[in-house]
C-alpha cells in the first residue's frame, strides 16, 4: 500500500464542492477518476493535498483561490456587441458560454448583464476567487521508479 508521491497515479472518488457545502461535481455514484500527479490534470492544490495519503483513505480538503481556481481578474470582464451572439441563443444572466480565444483556447464566459446592443460577460472561470472543498477517497496508488535526469 504506497503513499502518493508527486508522480503517482491516483485513483479516486471526489466530489468538489464549496464552504458552504454545496456540491458542484460529485462522482462517488459513477466510475472514479485516474490522474497522473504531476502533469496538470487537476488543481495544484488538490495535487498538493492528497501527498501522503494511501489506499482507502479519505480526506475533506479546502483548497484557496491561488491554489485552486486563481483569484478574479479584472481584466477577464468584457463588454461584446449583442451582434457577435448567436440570436437563437436565449441570453440569462448567470448562463455559462464557452469562448474561443485566437490561440483556439476554450475560456467558459458568465453572462453579466445584456442589452439588444452589448452582453457584459466574465471570463474568469466561474470558481475564481472562492475557496473551494475537495472530498476525496483514495481507492489506488500506484508508484513508479522516478528517472533522475
Amino acid at each position: 500500500m504506497g503513499k502518493i508521491n508527486p508522480t503517482s497515479l491516483v485513483t479516486l472518488h471526489y466530489a468538489l464542492g464549496l464552504t458552504d457545502d454545496s456540491v458542484i461535481e460529485d462522482n462517488f455514484d459513477e466510475e472514479p477518476m485516474t490522474v497522473q500527479l504531476g502533469r496538470g490534470e487537476m488543481a495544484e492544490g488538490l495535487e498538493l493535498a492528497l501527498l501522503g495519503l494511501r489506499d482507502s483513505d479519505e480526506q475533506t480538503i479546502d483548497i484557496g483561490p491561488d491554489m485552486a481556481f486563481g483569484p478574479i481578474n479584472d481584466t477577464l470582464f468584457r463588454a461584446l456587441p449583442r451582434s457577435d451572439f448567436d440570436p437563437d441563443i436565449e441570453l440569462q444572466e448567470g448562463l455559462i458560454i464557452e469562448f474561443s480565444t485566437a490561440e483556439d483556447e476554450v475560456l467558459p464566459g458568465t453572462i453579466l448583464a445584456f442589452d439588444e446592443n452589448e452582453v457584459r460577460i466574465d471570463l474568469n472561470h466561474p470558481l475564481a476567487g472562492q475557496t473551494v472543498r475537495y472530498r476525496v477517497k483514495i481507492l489506488d496508488v500506484t508508484n513508479t521508479p522516478q528517472v533522475l535526469n
